[in-house]
């Protein structure tokens, strides 16, 4: 839908940057057309609206919690949801921050959702209502819960339904069993708790499906859609399902293979009854009798026996099995269950099918992230040294953080023995992230370590690796070219490697008595500092051009002795160039003052208080590759 138009009040950025100054409330306006997209879109613009409210600091803002802007987007979703069924126009959206109102002794945040046809009936529901039945539908017996007032104001061709929450740091909910305790989760879990069916309600059932559906599917799409674990999913399936929609619910993860039951190989997931004491029995007898669906039952719900077996004493059901396919594949199958019915109602079958598929591509997707991450874990160990090499009269240090954890950083480093009283070692950066960096990283490390083992020292290896990584970049575009000109295209595509650059620190190490000689060299990568046994720090390289950028650079090295106490430290522009706002670590010889404080630390806890440092430097979290090498001598 794109960008959400926001209309603010003149002075509200005034009014934050002044507690002390009176003013208008904190008030965002938004349309929304009447359409099914509206509700997402409105919980965007909900939550946008309170961390906007958060960042500015308005002062009412201060009692925002996790749980109030749950419970707001919930609230919000319901009451647009209401509005695109019952009357299909545009929707207008209002949401305001209160400071404290006469009579009142909290802030609050009054949620307004008005349409333009306040007497147009549910299109496509002609049913007269039951007697008994009260006016209002799910949505606002939700409102109800949730608010600590609400109403309905009617106007010439509009109808605005409002509702005021309490701004007053209410705490999050009490976390429930092990990975079932995740935010998302929680938000899920209460959503299903205040929409459950209420005792002898299955007759509503269609009444709720017609009013509610939309929203509980979105909300679920939501939830489901940023999981990357397959067993999580299906434990947030069971929440959503129990107690709205079933009694109980059963997950089970299947290899794919296709079959007149759950397939082999398949494990119960997940099982969860509104009786947590029937669980286990429940689990028991699922597990012993897997449900058999044939294939020509397709993704629609199958009936099933009920487990009276695993429910004795309570009265028998339905109970219903979904196949969960995605992409052609069987992935598990998902069962429901309600007592007290002969067989669910069409709506709630129709409604729990289309909830079956995006369970399906939930797991589907979670698969794939696993795959990937499985993937990337194996590139990741065999681009970095299994071992790090032990020198003699020197203790070594080492951090290495990838910003995407479990994936293939761009940094890389390695200390290995070079021969017969040489140890090497080099700390580097690859330009760009994950395969084309590993690629990289590829080459780069093993022509390392054989261009020192066959003796070359350390500036003809770097002249030696530049010339490789020219010579592969040089391949590498020709081939694509040559990929490109097959296909009929022109060009080279604009994601093919045609430059691969690399910064790097790279050194040789000859211990001797009461010491140890140290020959490095440093290519367009943060110089390495050496601290004194006295705690005064000093640059111990002169900057030269990156590798592979270049033909036919020529590189150079310089030595020093590290003596007795002193230390060395090489970082990644991770490191030096971590922000905080627009001030950098490495700022004002940020990373010296840092090593500095450093003094009399061994190199273990060097490395670990500079990494600390480096964290601490800012709230939010790296965004970048972290890796320091610390080299200190006894």
């Amino acid at each position: 839908m794109g960008s959400i138009p926001m209309q603010r009040e003149a002075d509200i950025r005034a009014s934050a940057m002044d507690p002390g100054r009176p003013g208008p409330p904190a008030v965002v306006r938004t349309s929304l057309p009447g359409n099914p997209l509206a509700p997402a879109a409105a919980r965007r613009f909900v939550r946008a609206a309170l961390a906007d409210w958060t960042e500015l600091g308005v002062p009412a803002a201060a009692g925002i919690t996790d749980r109030l802007a749950d419970d707001a987007v919930l609230l919000v979703s319901e009451l647009v949801t209401n509005a695109v069924v019952h009357a299909g126009t545009d929707v207008e959206l209002m949401c305001r921050l209160d400071e404290v109102l006469p009579g009142e002794t909290t802030e609050s945040l009054l949620i307004e959702v008005a349409d333009h046809h306040p007497s147009r009936a549910v299109r496509g529901d002609h049913r007269p209502q039951p007697s008994g039945t009260p006016e209002y539908g799910r949505g606002l017996h939700l409102v109800a819960t949730l608010s600590e007032s609400w109403g309905i104001t009617y106007r010439t061709g509009t109808k605005s339904v409002w509702a005021r929450l309490p701004v007053e740091g209410v705490q999050a909910v009490h976390e429930i069993e092990s990975y079932a305790s995740e935010q998302a989760l929680q938000r899920g879990l209460r959503a299903a708790e205040i929409l459950a069916p209420l005792p002898k309600r299955a007759s509503q059932d269609t009444e709720w499906v017609n009013r509610g559906a939309l929203s509980f599917l979105a909300e679920a799409s939501d939830l489901l859609a940023g999981q990357f674990d397959q067993d999580l999913v299906a434990a947030l399936a069971g929440q959503l399902l129990v107690p709205r929609l079933a009694d109980w619910c059963a997950v089970w993860l299947d290899d794919g293979a296709a079959h007149d039951s759950v397939g082999v190989g398949a494990r119960l997931a997940r099982v969860w009854h509104t009786s947590e004491h029937r669980i286990e029995e429940l689990r028991r007898v699922l597990e012993k009798e897997p449900p058999r669906i044939p294939d020509t039952a397709g993704s629609g719900a199958f009936p099933l026996p009920w487990p009276g077996e695993a429910l004795v004493g309570g009265p028998s059901g339905a109970a219903l099995a979904y196949r969960l396919t995605a992409g052609g594949r069987v992935l598990g199958t998902l069962v429901i269950g309600r007592s007290g019915l002969v067989r669910f109602p069409d709506e709630v079958t129709g409604l729990v099918e289309d909830f079956s598929r995006r369970v399906a591509l939930a797991i589907s997707t979670a698969r794939r992230y696993q795959r990937q991450a499985n993937i990337s874990q194996v590139l990741q160990r065999g681009l970095l040294p299994s071992k790090v090499a032990d020198i003699p009269g020197v203790e070594s240090g080492i951090v290495y953080e990838p910003r995407d954890k479990g994936g293939p950083g761009g940094d890389f480093y390695d200390v290995f023995q070079a021969g017969d009283g040489r140890w090497c070692f080099a700390l580097g950066d690859v330009q760009g992230k994950g395969p084309e960096a590993a690629v990289v990283i590829g080459l780069a490390r093993p022509w390392l370590r054989l261009l020192a083992r066959e003796g070359y020292q350390v500036a003809e290896v770097m002249d030696r690796l530049n010339q490789l990584l020219l010579d592969d970049a040089t391949e590498a575009a020709d081939a694509a070219a040559a990929v490109v000109a097959v296909a009929g295209g022109q060009g080279v595509p604009p994601d093919s490697p045609t430059s691969r650059f690399l910064s790097l620190l790279y050194g040789e190490i000859v211990p001797y008595e009461g010491g140890v000689r140290v020959t490095l060299a440093c290519a367009g990568h943060p110089l390495p500092l050496v601290m004194s046994a006295a705690g005064e720090v000093r640059e111990a390289a002169t900057p030269q051009m990156l590798l592979g950028v270049v033909d036919d650079e020529t590189y150079t090295s310089e030595s020093f002795d590290l003596g007795s106490g002193e230390t060395l430290l090489c970082v990644t522009d991770g490191v030096t160039e971590r922000r905080t706002g627009r001030r950098q670590f490495d700022d004002a010889d940020g990373l010296a003052v840092a090593l500095a404080s450093c003094a009399g630390l061994d190199a273990p806890l060097v490395a670990e208080r500079i990494r600390r440092l480096v964290h601490e430097f800012s709230e939010r979290p790296p965004d970048d590759d972290l890796a320091l090498l610390v080299l200190r001598a006894r």
